[in-house]
């Protein structure tokens, strides 16, 4: 970022403490990120005040900091009242201000699942156009959207923005620090349920996107999602439908869809603009519908559709623990690992199981499933539903692990083996005690019931194949 104190401080209605330094550096809210120039924004989070790493941020470079009271430091300060809305406030002043001197497009995406790997494609498309921004993992909430506004500059050409929300309102608080100019609406799904009151609270949330776009966007919407479409007419602008299976309502369409042995897609691009080939490098058949969302997107910002098709075929996934399989040797064994374990709720694990079936059609097929979270009282349901998908995916070994994970085991009477682990290790060591020479593991749940750790133990006791 290129700008001011005196700037910043009037940005964010803030009291200048000290020097007008110019800011030539990252905006950053994690002290040891700070580097020359940058900008540090104390936050008080729920473990950690931010204000007692300023020392730090300053000795690493910072130049000035966005804090809540003054510290004793000798580094230029803003003080505000509230860091996190500071640091809102500035991404909104800076994206207004680029807007203003150049030309950037905005275009963010909603969903319950596919959000990060859309953005992946869509940064990985946008690229081939101009420099482009996007969120780093799953950079898609308060703190994770300014930070990557913040990232834009003269240059950008291109803004890939993710939209999160585990409440209503979440989203509104987001376009309200940048409306895109292009919405895209992936789907409606299960997580974060139990934070918006049931699912058509869900709903409701993710439409707030549309509502938050510039006056007269392009809408994006996945038609085959009856809950998506009932949002057309909330949009002032144009929309444009995707459909992964055919849908003839849909401007763009997977014709011909097929699956290789490792699970991945190809099929005929079929968009206003014509026809083309893809075949996708990303495994799993739920990737054609952001593959779809991507390419609408692009098509919308006007990137030609040789350049969307070719991209997409080479397109890997950025992101880690999504859909990443690995083949690995570990302890004298040969498997493959599907590491989809950044995650969880009940619509991205039907596309996981679906992915182990694929994948393990011929082999032993193993579930290592951690709990999902935030699904409310709906909780002992979904995963007992989940257990019923790993039954009917011919799973032959099922291990749970975190509180609620008990409930996969219910679901799946008919699975032959299924326990609980007592934590990540102990997951791990139960998949190898079961894995048979050329075993397809899935290791799946949410973020917080530390499933991430299953695979990544068994990546490093591994080698790869």
């Amino acid at each position: 970022m290129q700008a001011s104190a005196q700037w910043i401080a009037e940005a964010v209605s803030g009291r200048l403490v000290g020097n007008d330094v110019p800011v030539t550096g990252p905006v950053v809210t994690d002290s040891r990120e700070a580097q020359a120039g940058s900008l540090y924004v104390a936050r008080r989070g729920e473990s950690a005040d931010g204000h007692a790493f300023v020392s730090g941020a300053a000795t690493r470079g910072a130049v000035a900091v966005i804090v809540e009271h003054e510290v004793d430091e000798a580094v230029t300060q803003i003080v505000v009242e509230d860091s996190t809305e500071a640091l809102g406030a500035l991404a909104r002043a800076h994206v207004e201000k680029l807007r203003s001197g150049g030309d950037l497009d905005v275009i963010a995406m909603t969903g319950s699942v596919g959000k990060t790997t859309t953005k992946d494609l869509l940064l990985q498309i946008m690229s081939e156009d101009g420099p482009t921004v996007a969120p780093k993992l799953s950079f898609n909430n308060e703190v994770g959207l300014p930070l990557t506004v913040l990232l834009a500059d003269e240059t950008t050409r291109h803004l890939v923005l993710e939209m999160g929300a585990s409440g209503p309102g979440h989203i509104t608080y987001l376009t309200d620090i940048v409306a895109p100019d292009v919405a895209i609406e992936l789907c409606v799904g299960h997580a974060h349920v139990g934070g918006f009151g049931g699912f058509e609270g869900v709903a409701a949330a993710k439409a707030e996107l549309i509502k938050g776009t510039r006056p007269g966007g392009p809408v994006i919407l996945n038609t085959d999602d009856p809950n998506v479409e009932a949002m057309a007419p909330l949009a002032t602008g144009p929309v444009i439908r995707f459909s992964a299976s055919g849908n003839e309502r849909a401007d763009v369409v997977a014709r011909d869809v097929r699956l290789d042995r490792a699970d991945r897609a190809s099929f005929t691009l079929v968009t206003p603009e014509g026809e083309a080939p893809v075949e996708l490098k990303i495994v799993g058949r739920h990737h054609v519908a952001n593959a779809l969302a991507a390419a609408a997107g692009a098509l919308t910002l006007g990137v030609g559709l040789e350049t969307v098709a070719s991209v997409l075929s080479l397109a890997r996934a950025l992101s880690p623990h999504r859909m990443d399989v690995h083949e690995l040797r570990v302890d004298g064994t040969d498997l493959t690992l599907i590491d989809d374990s950044y995650n969880a709720n009940l619509d991205s694990m039907r596309a996981g199981i679906a992915a182990l079936a694929s994948i393990g059609r011929d082999s032993q097929r193993i579930a290592v499933l951690g709990e999902m979270l935030e699904l409310g009282e709906d909780s002992q349901s979904l995963h007992q539903q989940v257990g019923a998908l790993i039954a009917d995916a011919g799973v032959d070994t099922l291990i749970g692990l975190g509180a609620d994970a008990h409930y996969y085991l219910e679901g799946a009477p008919e699975v032959p083996n299924r326990e609980v682990a007592a934590d990540p290790q102990d997951a791990a060591r139960l998949a190898l005690e079961h894995a048979e020479d050329g075993a397809v593991v899935l290791v799946k749940g949410s973020f917080g019931s530390q499933s991430w750790q299953v695979a990544d133990i068994l990546r490093e006791k591994g080698t790869t194949r």
